[in-house]
């Protein structure tokens, strides 16, 4: 049973919910209390125990292969909540079996008493499954669940929020498909040792009202080391927001804790095209780390596919906001009328109250294939997180085409940055240097004259810049830097741009960091 389960009364008295004939007077049938406050207290009590190992499932569940499982469907009709009277959300549940073996189950609070949601084959359409399926067989839970909302028109329900695989979770903005994930926690993620991947167990969801513009979701997570209580109030909208509430309890030393983790995808595309020979310019569900600090700096990292584990650290003193921007919302820019990457969403984290001293880390894997996500952005608190301590986050979520915060309105933007060889371009000269391009566009910079004193602000550790020259492009109001880098075998070299002029800062904060091989 999952750790919450055995952690205390409110789970177990769900999960005698439907064994047997029931009695509509007995308090379990009415449901128990539920709170935030109740499900931090339990999961503070599962803290001081060893870690559960979660149920398996058994019989066809455990049988369903790759094949099997994507053909599985839920049945629209079967949605929770659509008999509701003006609803605006409904809930679909994704079926166990192929990599989800391990059952979570889903709860309904209603007027603070939660009550379990059971689910049958009765609730899926096995039409095009091969495998014999047992009518009307009881689950032992679920692998996740969607909601959806009327987000892009009123007449339609689209799937607005996913939770579905450890503690993963994804959402939506008006327009948007889907992308990038974000996570509940990250535990020693990009590290020599074993990463652990903490579950979400149990789900409560507060049943909407009539036309709720919000809904409420708990969770119970666990891994070895850490459980938690956690709370997402979800709005939709154009930038569709998540208002996220971590308690953690930690049941060991751990050496890196990563607060609201983001995962992501970036192949190729403009400063890494690395060697793929693929008619797209670009391929990538995010191109850059954006990081704006209480100082009103943003840093803009483009994102690569490096040749070897890489990993970056910004330092700040509680952002204001952090995440994995996709700028470029051009079909040109990608040419695949599949995968749509320019419809694929922002996600920017605002922290809620003062985080203190800490760093964003983003760590870049290799990858050769699309469907691997292969960057993991997220926070690392300066403070040591030892056993026992009891530690709470709250931060909010932007998903969407463009959420406020990733640049400042009258600073110019980072729009597009290219690699090469250093030297003159159409040559064959090689003077062992780089060459970078950074564009800028926007604020006030865009309203300056080709002959304005602009000036370069770079720098470079582990390197050294050779040359550096600023220009206004004619004809627009683009403005080019242009670097040139040195630097010996085998370096990593952490470079830094931007513009400045008549005593202020005209641009974000451009950062790389170039592997010379």
């Amino acid at each position: 049973m999952p750790a919450l389960i055995a952690a205390g009364p409110l789970a177990a008295q769900e999960a005698a919910q439907g064994e047997g004939d029931q009695d509509t007077n007995a308090p379990e049938a009415q449901g128990v209390p539920f709170s935030f406050d109740i499900l931090s207290e339990q999961m503070a009590r599962a803290a001081q125990e060893e870690q559960k190992e979660p149920e398996q499932v058994e019989g066809f569940l455990a049988e369903l292969d790759y094949d099997g499982y994507q053909r599985i469907r839920f049945d629209k009709e079967k949605a929770r909540w659509a008999d509701l009277p003006d609803d605006t959300f409904r809930l679909q549940a994704f079926h166990l079996g192929w990599l989800f073996k391990q059952p979570v189950r889903l709860h309904e609070v209603v007027d603070g008493q939660a009550k379990a949601m059971h689910f049958s084959t009765s609730d899926f359409d096995y039409s095009d499954v091969k495998t014999e399926i047992p009518a009307d067989a009881e689950m032992p839970g679920v692998a996740g669940f969607r909601l959806h909302n009327p987000l892009n028109r009123a007449d339609t329900f689209d799937e607005l929020v996913a939770f579905l695989g450890a503690s993963y979770f994804r959402a939506l903005g008006r327009g948007n498909l889907y992308g990038l994930s974000a996570r509940g926690l990250a535990v020693n993620t990009g590290l020599s040792g074993v990463e652990e991947f903490p579950r979400f167990n149990d789900f409560w969801l507060e049943r909407p009202g009539p036309g709720a513009e919000h809904i409420t979701i708990y969770a119970a997570l666990s891994s070895a080391s850490v459980t938690g209580a956690y709370r997402f109030v979800v709005r939709p909208g154009e930038d569709t927001r998540i208002d996220v509430t971590a308690r953690l309890y930690l049941r060991n030393d751990i050496q890196q804790l990563g607060i609201a983790p983001l995962t992501s995808m970036f192949l190729f595309g403009g400063p890494d095209m690395g060697d793929f020979d693929d008619f797209r310019p670009a391929v990538h569900d995010s191109e850059a780390l954006v990081l704006t600090t209480q100082g009103g700096e943003t840093f803009f990292r483009p994102l690569n596919n490096p040749p070897r584990l890489a990993s970056s650290y910004f330092g700040a003193l509680s952002p204001v906001k952090f995440g994995l921007v996709q700028r470029n919302r051009e079909f040109e820019h990608y040419l695949d009328a599949q995968a749509h990457y320019e419809k694929r969403p922002t996600l920017l984290v605002e922290p809620i109250g003062d985080w203190g001293e800490g760093s964003v880390r983003l760590v870049e894997i290799p990858s050769d294939l699309e469907g691997n996500d292969n960057i993991v952005a997220f926070w690392i608190p300066k403070a040591e997180t030892k056993a026992g301590d009891a530690l709470e986050f709250a931060y909010r979520l932007h998903w969407g085409m463009s959420p406020e915060g990733d640049g400042a309105v009258d600073r110019a933007r980072v729009v597009r940055t290219r690699v090469g060889k250093g030297g003159i371009s159409g040559t064959d000269e090689d003077n062992g240097r780089r060459k970078f391009v950074i564009d800028f566009e926007g604020g006030t910079l865009g309203e300056l004259p080709a002959g304005a004193e602009v000036e370069p602000s770079v720098s470079a550790a582990n390197g050294e810049i050779a040359e550096a020259v600023v220009s206004r492009i004619s004809g627009t109001e683009t403005w080019r830097l242009v670097l040139e880098v040195e630097a010996p075998d085998g370096a990593v070299a952490e470079l830094k741009a931007g513009l400045k002029g008549y005593g202020r800062t005209l641009t974000e904060t451009w950062t790389y960091q170039w592997v010379k091989e």
